[in-house]
Protein backbone atom coordinates (compact mmCIF):
# COMPACT_ATOMS: atom_id res chain seq x y z
CA UNK A 1 0.00 0.00 0.00
CA UNK A 2 1.08 3.23 -0.97
CA UNK A 3 2.17 5.78 2.12
CA UNK A 4 0.34 9.19 1.79
CA UNK A 5 2.44 10.40 4.72
CA UNK A 6 5.05 11.88 2.55
CA UNK A 7 3.93 15.32 0.60
CA UNK A 8 4.84 18.83 2.24
CA UNK A 9 1.66 19.87 2.78
CA UNK A 10 1.55 16.94 4.92
CA UNK A 11 4.34 17.15 6.65
CA UNK A 12 3.94 21.20 7.45
CA UNK A 13 0.70 19.73 8.66
CA UNK A 14 2.22 17.61 11.36
CA UNK A 15 4.86 20.38 12.22
CA UNK A 16 1.77 22.83 13.31
CA UNK A 17 -0.05 19.77 14.89
CA UNK A 18 2.95 18.88 16.95
CA UNK A 19 5.03 22.46 18.09
CA UNK A 20 3.03 25.75 17.68
CA UNK A 21 1.64 27.04 20.91
CA UNK A 22 -2.65 27.23 21.21
CA UNK A 23 -2.24 31.07 21.14
CA UNK A 24 -0.17 31.16 18.48
CA UNK A 25 -1.75 28.68 16.79
CA UNK A 26 -5.45 29.70 17.71
CA UNK A 27 -5.14 33.22 16.10
CA UNK A 28 -7.49 34.69 18.71
CA UNK A 29 -10.35 31.84 17.34
CA UNK A 30 -11.96 30.07 20.35
CA UNK A 31 -10.50 26.81 19.69
CA UNK A 32 -10.43 23.89 22.57
CA UNK A 33 -7.37 24.55 24.57
CA UNK A 34 -8.28 20.68 25.78
CA UNK A 35 -7.35 19.74 22.54
CA UNK A 36 -4.28 21.18 21.77
CA UNK A 37 -0.75 19.87 21.93
CA UNK A 38 -1.66 16.28 21.48
CA UNK A 39 1.70 14.72 21.56
CA UNK A 40 2.69 16.79 24.63
CA UNK A 41 -0.44 15.58 26.10
CA UNK A 42 -0.08 11.69 25.25
CA UNK A 43 3.50 11.61 27.51
CA UNK A 44 1.82 13.35 30.46
CA UNK A 45 -1.35 11.74 31.05
CA UNK A 46 -0.07 8.11 30.04
CA UNK A 47 3.09 8.05 31.04
CA UNK A 48 3.83 6.55 34.66
CA UNK A 49 7.18 8.21 35.59
CA UNK A 50 7.25 6.88 39.14
CA UNK A 51 8.70 3.75 37.60
CA UNK A 52 12.17 4.26 36.13
CA UNK A 53 12.59 3.78 32.66
CA UNK A 54 16.16 3.75 30.40
CA UNK A 55 14.78 3.03 26.78
CA UNK A 56 11.51 4.56 25.25
CA UNK A 57 10.19 3.77 21.85
CA UNK A 58 7.92 5.68 19.71
CA UNK A 59 5.78 3.86 16.81
CA UNK A 60 4.47 5.97 14.13
CA UNK A 61 6.02 8.71 15.52
CA UNK A 62 5.70 11.20 12.84
CA UNK A 63 7.69 14.67 12.91
CA UNK A 64 9.03 14.00 16.53
CA UNK A 65 7.15 16.04 19.43
CA UNK A 66 6.24 12.90 21.93
CA UNK A 67 9.77 11.34 21.09
CA UNK A 68 11.00 14.56 22.61
CA UNK A 69 9.16 15.02 25.58
CA UNK A 70 9.73 11.27 26.60
CA UNK A 71 13.35 12.58 26.30
CA UNK A 72 12.63 14.75 29.50
CA UNK A 73 12.84 11.75 31.49
CA UNK A 74 14.48 8.95 29.28
CA UNK A 75 17.92 9.00 28.23
CA UNK A 76 17.27 6.90 25.07
CA UNK A 77 14.45 7.40 22.88
CA UNK A 78 13.94 6.13 19.51
CA UNK A 79 11.61 7.47 17.12
CA UNK A 80 10.26 5.07 14.36
CA UNK A 81 7.83 6.10 11.34
CA UNK A 82 6.77 4.60 8.04
CA UNK A 83 7.04 7.67 6.25
CA UNK A 84 10.97 9.63 5.31
CA UNK A 85 9.40 12.76 5.13
CA UNK A 86 8.40 12.55 8.74
CA UNK A 87 11.42 11.28 9.91
CA UNK A 88 13.77 13.80 7.56
CA UNK A 89 11.71 16.61 9.48
CA UNK A 90 11.83 15.07 12.96
CA UNK A 91 15.71 14.53 12.60
CA UNK A 92 15.96 18.21 11.14
CA UNK A 93 14.21 19.50 14.34
CA UNK A 94 16.83 17.53 16.35
CA UNK A 95 19.73 18.85 14.62
CA UNK A 96 18.83 22.30 13.87
CA UNK A 97 16.18 22.73 16.52
CA UNK A 98 13.72 24.94 14.28
CA UNK A 99 11.45 24.29 10.67
CA UNK A 100 10.21 27.16 8.55
CA UNK A 101 6.88 25.74 7.09
CA UNK A 102 3.32 27.49 5.48
CA UNK A 103 0.17 25.68 5.90
CA UNK A 104 -3.38 26.71 4.16
CA UNK A 105 -4.77 30.02 5.59
CA UNK A 106 -7.87 30.19 3.01
CA UNK A 107 -8.17 29.89 -0.40
CA UNK A 108 -4.47 29.87 -1.98
CA UNK A 109 -3.37 32.33 0.99
CA UNK A 110 -0.68 30.18 2.77
CA UNK A 111 0.31 31.15 6.56
CA UNK A 112 3.58 31.29 7.37
CA UNK A 113 5.05 29.33 10.96
CA UNK A 114 8.05 28.39 12.98
CA UNK A 115 8.22 24.81 14.65
CA UNK A 116 10.88 25.18 17.30
CA UNK A 117 12.09 22.72 19.35
CA UNK A 118 10.41 23.00 23.25
CA UNK A 119 12.85 24.51 25.78
CA UNK A 120 14.65 21.88 28.40
CA UNK A 121 14.61 19.41 25.73
CA UNK A 122 18.17 17.16 25.19
CA UNK A 123 18.53 16.13 21.47
CA UNK A 124 21.17 13.93 22.01
CA UNK A 125 18.55 11.51 23.79
CA UNK A 126 16.71 11.13 21.12
CA UNK A 127 17.50 9.20 17.46
CA UNK A 128 15.23 8.61 14.62
CA UNK A 129 14.71 6.29 12.06
CA UNK A 130 12.57 5.21 9.25
CA UNK A 131 10.69 1.65 10.00
CA UNK A 132 7.32 -0.17 8.86
CA UNK A 133 5.69 -1.13 12.14
CA UNK A 134 4.36 -4.02 11.10
CA UNK A 135 7.72 -5.68 10.04
CA UNK A 136 10.42 -4.25 12.19
CA UNK A 137 13.74 -5.41 12.81
CA UNK A 138 14.08 -8.36 14.62
CA UNK A 139 16.90 -6.68 16.71
CA UNK A 140 15.30 -4.10 18.31
CA UNK A 141 15.57 -5.08 21.48
CA UNK A 142 13.02 -4.43 24.30
CA UNK A 143 11.73 -0.74 26.21
CA UNK A 144 11.07 0.57 29.11
CA UNK A 145 8.52 2.48 27.73
CA UNK A 146 6.64 1.40 24.20
CA UNK A 147 4.17 4.80 22.93
CA UNK A 148 1.90 3.85 19.77
CA UNK A 149 -0.25 6.97 19.22
CA UNK A 150 -3.13 7.18 16.49
CA UNK A 151 -1.55 4.37 14.34
CA UNK A 152 -3.54 1.21 14.88
CA UNK A 153 -6.46 2.33 12.74
CA UNK A 154 -3.89 3.33 10.32
CA UNK A 155 -2.02 0.23 9.77
CA UNK A 156 -3.00 -2.61 6.86
CA UNK A 157 -2.74 -5.42 9.46
CA UNK A 158 -3.17 -3.88 12.81
CA UNK A 159 -2.80 -7.46 14.52
CA UNK A 160 1.20 -7.77 13.21
CA UNK A 161 2.27 -4.97 15.37
CA UNK A 162 -0.11 -6.40 18.51
CA UNK A 163 1.76 -9.55 18.00
CA UNK A 164 5.08 -8.18 18.35
CA UNK A 165 4.69 -5.89 21.31
CA UNK A 166 5.18 -8.31 23.98
CA UNK A 167 8.59 -8.95 22.20
CA UNK A 168 9.41 -4.88 22.10
CA UNK A 169 8.04 -4.04 25.97
CA UNK A 170 10.43 -5.36 28.34
CA UNK A 171 8.58 -7.47 32.03
CA UNK A 172 7.44 -4.18 34.17
CA UNK A 173 7.64 -2.06 31.25
CA UNK A 174 5.06 0.25 29.92
CA UNK A 175 2.88 0.09 26.67
CA UNK A 176 1.04 3.67 26.07
CA UNK A 177 -1.45 3.30 23.14
CA UNK A 178 -4.09 6.24 22.21
CA UNK A 179 -6.02 5.47 18.86
CA UNK A 180 -9.97 6.95 18.15
CA UNK A 181 -10.44 4.00 16.09
CA UNK A 182 -11.09 5.37 12.93
CA UNK A 183 -11.35 2.15 10.05
CA UNK A 184 -10.94 3.52 6.89
CA UNK A 185 -10.62 0.89 3.95
CA UNK A 186 -8.32 3.61 2.37
CA UNK A 187 -5.78 2.88 5.19
CA UNK A 188 -7.10 -1.12 6.58
CA UNK A 189 -9.08 -3.49 4.69
CA UNK A 190 -11.78 -4.31 6.28
CA UNK A 191 -10.70 -7.94 6.91
CA UNK A 192 -8.34 -6.27 9.15
CA UNK A 193 -10.35 -4.05 10.80
CA UNK A 194 -10.45 -4.88 15.23
CA UNK A 195 -14.15 -4.10 15.38
CA UNK A 196 -16.01 -1.51 13.81
CA UNK A 197 -18.16 -3.78 11.99
CA UNK A 198 -21.65 -4.54 13.04
CA UNK A 199 -21.90 -8.03 13.62
CA UNK A 200 -18.42 -7.39 15.71
CA UNK A 201 -17.34 -6.54 19.37
CA UNK A 202 -16.33 -3.19 20.19
CA UNK A 203 -13.26 -2.13 19.12
CA UNK A 204 -11.54 -1.78 22.73
CA UNK A 205 -12.73 -5.30 23.27
CA UNK A 206 -11.22 -6.90 20.67
CA UNK A 207 -7.55 -4.86 21.74
CA UNK A 208 -8.00 -6.28 24.96
CA UNK A 209 -8.92 -9.68 23.77
CA UNK A 210 -5.13 -9.42 21.91
CA UNK A 211 -3.33 -7.66 24.88
CA UNK A 212 -4.80 -9.03 27.61
CA UNK A 213 -2.22 -11.73 28.17
CA UNK A 214 0.93 -10.06 28.14
CA UNK A 215 -0.52 -6.79 29.67
CA UNK A 216 -2.84 -5.56 32.77
CA UNK A 217 -4.13 -2.15 31.72
CA UNK A 218 -3.65 -0.04 34.15
CA UNK A 219 -4.94 3.69 33.22
CA UNK A 220 -7.38 4.95 30.56
CA UNK A 221 -8.71 8.56 29.53
CA UNK A 222 -10.06 9.99 26.22
CA UNK A 223 -7.56 12.43 25.04
CA UNK A 224 -9.25 15.24 22.28
CA UNK A 225 -7.02 16.38 19.59
CA UNK A 226 -7.35 18.83 16.62
CA UNK A 227 -5.59 18.47 12.90
CA UNK A 228 -5.52 21.64 11.16
CA UNK A 229 -6.88 22.29 7.31
CA UNK A 230 -7.10 25.83 7.15
CA UNK A 231 -7.28 28.92 9.45
CA UNK A 232 -11.14 28.47 10.20
CA UNK A 233 -11.69 24.39 10.13
CA UNK A 234 -10.22 21.72 12.11
CA UNK A 235 -10.89 17.87 12.37
CA UNK A 236 -11.70 17.26 15.83
CA UNK A 237 -11.01 13.76 17.33
CA UNK A 238 -11.41 11.98 20.43
CA UNK A 239 -8.32 9.09 20.57
CA UNK A 240 -9.07 6.58 23.80
CA UNK A 241 -5.76 6.50 25.71
CA UNK A 242 -4.50 3.58 27.52
CA UNK A 243 -1.28 2.76 29.43
CA UNK A 244 -0.81 -1.04 29.96
CA UNK A 245 1.97 -3.15 32.32
CA UNK A 246 3.80 -5.94 30.70
CA UNK A 247 3.73 -9.08 33.05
Amino acid sequence: MQNPYETDRLVADYLFFHYVPHPEGSEGLPLPENAWNFATRLVSELFDRSHPAQRALDLGCAVGRSSFELSRMITDVLGIDFSRAFIEAAETMRTLKSIEATVPAEGLRQRPFTARLPDGIDPTRTRFQTEDAMDLPADLGSFDVVLAANLLCRLPQPSRLLKRLPDLVAPGGQLLLATPFSWLEEFTPRKNWLGGLQESAPSFEILTSHLAPHFKLEHSTNLPFLIREHSRKYQYGISLGTRWRRH
